[in-house]
Protein backbone atom coordinates (compact mmCIF):
# COMPACT_ATOMS: atom_id res chain seq x y z
CA UNK A 1 0.00 0.00 0.00
CA UNK A 2 1.38 3.15 -0.63
CA UNK A 3 0.53 6.56 0.65
CA UNK A 4 2.23 9.87 0.57
CA UNK A 5 4.18 11.04 3.78
CA UNK A 6 5.81 14.47 5.07
CA UNK A 7 3.37 16.79 2.63
CA UNK A 8 3.53 19.56 4.83
CA UNK A 9 1.34 22.33 5.92
CA UNK A 10 -0.59 25.71 3.76
CA UNK A 11 -0.16 29.11 5.44
CA UNK A 12 -1.40 31.47 2.84
CA UNK A 13 -4.82 29.42 1.32
CA UNK A 14 -7.41 31.64 3.40
CA UNK A 15 -8.65 34.77 1.52
CA UNK A 16 -11.30 37.16 1.88
CA UNK A 17 -12.54 39.77 0.01
CA UNK A 18 -11.74 43.86 0.94
CA UNK A 19 -14.60 45.58 2.55
CA UNK A 20 -14.46 48.23 0.59
CA UNK A 21 -13.93 50.43 3.59
CA UNK A 22 -13.11 54.73 3.36
CA UNK A 23 -14.24 58.01 2.01
CA UNK A 24 -16.89 57.55 -0.88
CA UNK A 25 -18.20 60.88 -1.33
CA UNK A 26 -14.84 64.14 -0.80
CA UNK A 27 -15.13 67.66 0.62
CA UNK A 28 -16.88 69.96 -2.28
CA UNK A 29 -18.53 67.55 -3.91
CA UNK A 30 -22.81 67.54 -3.89
CA UNK A 31 -25.25 64.93 -2.34
CA UNK A 32 -28.59 63.72 -2.43
CA UNK A 33 -30.42 62.75 0.77
CA UNK A 34 -29.16 59.15 1.90
CA UNK A 35 -25.95 58.88 0.25
CA UNK A 36 -23.07 56.86 2.13
CA UNK A 37 -20.15 59.46 2.54
CA UNK A 38 -17.99 57.24 4.60
CA UNK A 39 -17.71 53.63 5.42
CA UNK A 40 -15.63 52.71 8.28
CA UNK A 41 -15.14 50.24 11.19
CA UNK A 42 -15.61 51.72 14.22
CA UNK A 43 -15.66 55.80 14.74
CA UNK A 44 -12.78 57.24 12.92
CA UNK A 45 -14.26 60.05 11.80
CA UNK A 46 -17.64 61.92 13.30
CA UNK A 47 -20.84 62.54 11.96
CA UNK A 48 -21.72 66.41 12.20
CA UNK A 49 -24.53 68.36 11.30
CA UNK A 50 -26.80 66.97 7.92
CA UNK A 51 -25.53 63.62 8.78
CA UNK A 52 -26.21 60.91 10.42
CA UNK A 53 -24.31 57.58 11.51
CA UNK A 54 -25.78 53.98 11.01
CA UNK A 55 -25.54 51.37 13.13
CA UNK A 56 -21.98 49.81 11.28
CA UNK A 57 -20.87 52.93 11.50
CA UNK A 58 -21.68 53.85 8.25
CA UNK A 59 -21.86 58.03 7.75
CA UNK A 60 -25.14 59.16 5.57
CA UNK A 61 -25.85 62.61 4.03
CA UNK A 62 -29.48 63.38 5.85
CA UNK A 63 -30.25 66.06 3.21
CA UNK A 64 -28.90 67.49 -0.09
CA UNK A 65 -25.88 69.51 -0.26
CA UNK A 66 -22.27 69.85 -0.30
CA UNK A 67 -19.82 67.78 1.70
CA UNK A 68 -17.70 69.21 4.10
CA UNK A 69 -15.01 68.13 6.24
CA UNK A 70 -13.42 69.68 9.63
CA UNK A 71 -10.99 68.72 12.08
CA UNK A 72 -12.18 68.77 15.71
CA UNK A 73 -10.82 67.66 19.34
CA UNK A 74 -12.68 64.66 20.27
CA UNK A 75 -12.23 63.68 24.40
CA UNK A 76 -11.46 59.86 25.00
CA UNK A 77 -12.77 58.18 27.79
CA UNK A 78 -9.51 58.27 29.62
CA UNK A 79 -9.67 62.27 29.30
CA UNK A 80 -7.07 62.25 26.45
CA UNK A 81 -8.23 64.82 23.74
CA UNK A 82 -7.74 62.99 20.48
CA UNK A 83 -8.09 64.51 16.88
CA UNK A 84 -10.93 63.46 14.84
CA UNK A 85 -12.49 64.18 11.31
CA UNK A 86 -15.88 65.51 11.30
CA UNK A 87 -18.55 64.89 8.07
CA UNK A 88 -20.89 68.02 7.53
CA UNK A 89 -23.26 68.51 4.49
CA UNK A 90 -24.15 71.67 4.34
Amino acid sequence: MSHVKAGGTSKNIHDSPGQRLGVKRFGGQKVNKGEVLVRQVGQTKLSGKGTFMSRNYTIHAAKDGVVKFITRRKKNFTGKTVSRTEVTVE
